[in-house]
């Protein structure tokens, strides 16, 4: 953002200095031409700068934090349910309100998918860097030989984002309801409570079946896919590509490698800053806050 300030001050200096040679005759035109070429760059900078903003402005509300079993099977199953625990353990700690939306498990402790929401002073600013792909080097609890398997799960971190904010066009959203379901397919509940909600335009979709209530879980599905179109949206006009296209949530910038926790050698190394822990345990336990404020250099 500084960086931004001070690209967008020099601009303004370039285009006072060339409002000086609109009252030269021979130079007025280019002059006029300089400026309005540097009055785009401006407002491109400009723009860039409001979709940063935008997202903070939704920190004192809430994050929607995904994470979802990647390469390694069962494995990686397991491991996105410790990082869960491991995030709403920090949430505690930190006196957050750590809130479950959605679930999909895969078997006793295994985890394919969780939705939750953080509400808390600060938690967007904490949480933000998280997003991305961790990697786990460990002995499966099913491995007999003792090897080492290296298992990956993708965490996502979206501001939520209030209704006031984004408004979005019921027209454009197709809304299906089904049973929801345990681990093995298993019903919970023998009538159709769960929701799934489809923004039609861009193919990005959210569901929720933790709640009894089929209203809930609309309104729930509803808040998860407003932050997912916000992201999107903003990823789209940086990018300078519609949002009506195809976009996939969980993929691009997220697969890039963040975080390795290695079991064997006790050691937590992360990936943006080229840093390394040795106290496993704890931070699996939630004590985050050490590679949090090392993460600030990012902001």
């Amino acid at each position: 953002m500084d960086y931004q300030k001070k690209q967008i001050s020099e601009i303004e200096r370039k285009i006072e200095n060339t409002k000086k040679l609109l009252n030269d005759p021979a130079l007025a035109e280019l002059a006029k031409e300089e400026i309005a070429v540097l009055d785009r760059q401006k407002q491109e900078l400009l723009k860039a700068a409001s979709f940063e903003n935008q997202a903070d402005t939704a920190k004192p509300r809430a994050i929607i934090m995904e994470i979802r079993a990647a390469t390694g099977g069962d494995e990686a199953g397991l491991f996105a349910s410790d990082l869960y625990r491991m995030y709403t353990r920090y949430a505690q700690i930190q006196g957050w309100k750590a809130e479950q939306l959605s679930i999909t498990e895969g078997g006793i402790g295994n985890i394919k998918e969780v939705i939750f929401r953080i509400q808390g002073e600060g938690a967007y600013e904490k949480l933000k860097h998280e997003s991305g792909t961790h990697r786990v080097q460990r002995v499966p609890i099913t491995e007999s030989s003792g090897r080492i398997h290296t298992s990956t799960a993708t965490v996502a971190v979206l501001p939520e984002i209030a209704e006031r904010q984004l408004t979005i066009n019921p027209n454009d959203l197709k809304i299906e309801t089904y049973r929801s379901s345990g681990p093995g397919g298993q019903n919970v509940q023998k009538v159709e409570t769960a929701v799934r909600i489809t923004h039609l335009p861009s193919g990005i979709a959210a569901s929720c079946q933790s709640e009894r209530s089929q209203f809930q879980n609309k309104e729930r599905a509803l808040t998860i896919l407003r932050s997912r179109l916000s992201e999107a949206k903003q990823k789209a006009e940086k990018m300078g590509y519609d949002i009506t296209r195809k976009l996939q949530i969980g993929t691009g910038e997220r697969s890039e490698k963040i975080r390795t926790y290695n079991f064997p050698q006790s050691r937590v190394t992360d990936h943006q800053i080229n840093k390394s822990w040795h106290d496993l345990e704890s931070i699996m336990d939630g004590n985050l806050e050490k590679i949090i404020e090392s993460l600030k250099a990012l902001s």
